[in-house]
């Protein structure tokens, strides 16, 4: 396929193909094994060494570094914390509604939560965490020439001075903990550092954002099963699980090249041209999953690579479920009568073919009937 850079790459569709592809050795993320084809985006080495672009040996070393702040035990204690945020915003979602009828639910509840969770792992500001929810969206999805490079800037010096803080006053979070493993036995390079704080920041938010989103208009064009989690709040978990399969927003998994000439569904690739995995594809397989254009929450297979597969499995797969539960259970607690304030043809999405994501989402609330 030819993408809009005009670069080339090869694109798995199956599911079975692109399950098998995630944990194929063959096939490495670290760009040293390209061949000039697609690369993703032109990173500065400080943002690039993070675990989505590094082959196993270094990726578990860091992984291991990474991994205390998400396991579950540390999770479910977050889950109180994220309720809390929850019903504030979706006080000011409910004052936005009251004042003009009409409020996106993106920018006053699905944008702002993700940002209190992941300021509270990395003890980031709220507002520095709007800051950098506006620079990673313009790398998605630039509104001029030039965009991308200049949010990948902005991004690359806050980190660097948030850094810089932290290290001549360390607290109890997850980058102070970093910083004391780089500087304490060199556990990891500087790149390492900035780069694990860049993606630790980028996935915290940016897809559970859109996931909140895509799961609210998910579910008010499926009334049905909007009806069945009100009735049955026990559903969340399957209703959450199909969300990842039907409504994720991102299309493809990071990008990956050949270290020797690989066969795939029957095609030959050589070594280091570049391979995407189509993840909106695989889970629109209709080998894999009956009738796989139908949101169905009841759906017995529950599986999906969503959240990757192999080693690079999301690290923050049960902060992601449990902040997307949380998050739509206290929508439709608090607002039984939410609605669409446009028609769908009438919604705005991202220009991007690496993400499906909505620019806004105009919600109202429908009076109770009587």
């Amino acid at each position: 396929m030819v993408l809009p850079d005009g670069s080339h790459a090869w694109l798995v569709t199956r599911e079975e193909h692109v399950r098998a592809a995630f944990t194929d050795p063959r096939l490495s993320v670290n760009k040293a094994r390209s061949r000039n084809g697609y690369q993703g985006f032109s990173l500065p080495p400080a943002l690039d060494a993070n675990l989505l672009n590094i082959d196993p040996d270094d990726h578990l070393r860091l992984r291991r570094l990474v991994s205390r702040g998400f396991t579950p035990r540390h999770v479910e204690r977050l889950r109180d914390r994220v309720g809390t945020a929850a019903a504030h915003y979706a006080d000011r979602l409910a004052e936005r509604l009251a004042e003009h009828g009409t409020a996106d639910l993106l920018a006053e509840f699905a944008n702002p939560l993700p940002l209190v969770v992941i300021g509270h792992l990395l003890d980031v500001p709220e507002a520095d965490g709007r800051a950098f929810s506006r620079w990673v969206a313009a790398m998605h999805a630039p509104a001029r020439p030039g965009d991308t490079a200049e949010a990948i800037e902005h991004i690359h010096r806050y980190l660097l001075e948030l850094i810089r803080a932290r290290r001549a006053a360390p607290g109890d979070d997850l980058l102070s903990s970093l910083i004391a493993a780089r500087d304490a036995d060199d556990r990891l390079s500087e790149d390492e550092l900035v780069s694990l704080a860049f993606l630790l920041l980028m996935a915290g938010t940016e897809n559970v954002q859109h996931l909140i989103s895509g799961g609210v208009l998910t579910l008010l064009r499926h009334p049905e099963h909007l009806a069945a989690l009100r009735s049955r709040p026990e559903l969340m978990p399957d209703a959450v699980e199909e969300l990842l399969r039907h409504a994720h927003p991102n299309q493809m998994a990071i990008r990956r090249f050949p270290t020797t000439s690989v066969e795939i569904a029957g095609v030959r690739i050589p070594a280091g041209d570049t391979v995407l995995l189509g993840l909106a594809s695989a889970h629109r397989d209709p080998d894999r999953y009956p009738e796989p254009e139908l949101f169905d929450i009841h759906r017995a297979d529950k599986s999906h690579l969503a959240l990757g597969h192999g080693l690079h499995y999301c690290l923050g797969a049960s902060l992601a479920r449990m902040e997307i539960g949380v998050a739509l259970g206290t929508l439709l607690d608090r607002f039984p009568g939410l609605r669409l304030a446009v028609s769908d043809g009438e919604l705005e999405w991202r220009q991007s073919f690496r993400s499906h994501a909505l620019r806004r989402l105009p919600v109202a609330v429908s009076a109770p009937a009587g």
